[in-house]
């Protein structure tokens, strides 16, 4: 594990949202519970569109029965000039929060960006 891997923390804006429905995103759960898919998940509890959209994607997974070892955080804090710093930031050049990239085998499978037009174990389902 890289030494940035170990400076992840954890996302409080990731526990999973109680009122989200498996049954009603069940193919979203289905897609999200592939064996061997890792998340990489940055995003800032200081962050609106992160506290509106982690949770959600928190009680996906957590439906999904993914493991916690595949999921990982990357806290980011937001600079003066708008720029965010954090684990990885650079290496997979997040600009914009919250950002979720799904590997597969150590291979970028897609990604999820702040604004798409659906909700994020939606967005990243259908391309799945």
């Amino acid at each position: 594990m890289s030494e940035s891997e170990t400076e992840a923390g954890t996302l409080e804006t990731m526990r999973p949202n109680p009122a989200w429905s498996a049954d009603a995103h069940e193919d979203a759960v289905e897609a999200l519970s592939e064996e061997g898919l890792v998340f990489r998940v940055w995003g800032g509890d200081w962050c609106g569109d992160c506290r509106g959209q982690l949770p959600d994607f928190g009680a996906a997974l957590d439906a999904a029965g993914v493991p916690d070892e595949r999921v990982h955080h990357y806290p980011v804090e937001k600079e003066d000039d708008g720029s965010k710093t954090g684990p990885l930031v650079e290496e997979y050049g997040i600009e914009l929060i919250p950002t979720v990239v799904v590997e597969r085998d150590g291979e970028e499978v897609t990604r999820y960006v702040e604004d798409e037009d659906r909700p994020i174990a939606a967005y990243l389902a259908a391309r799945l």
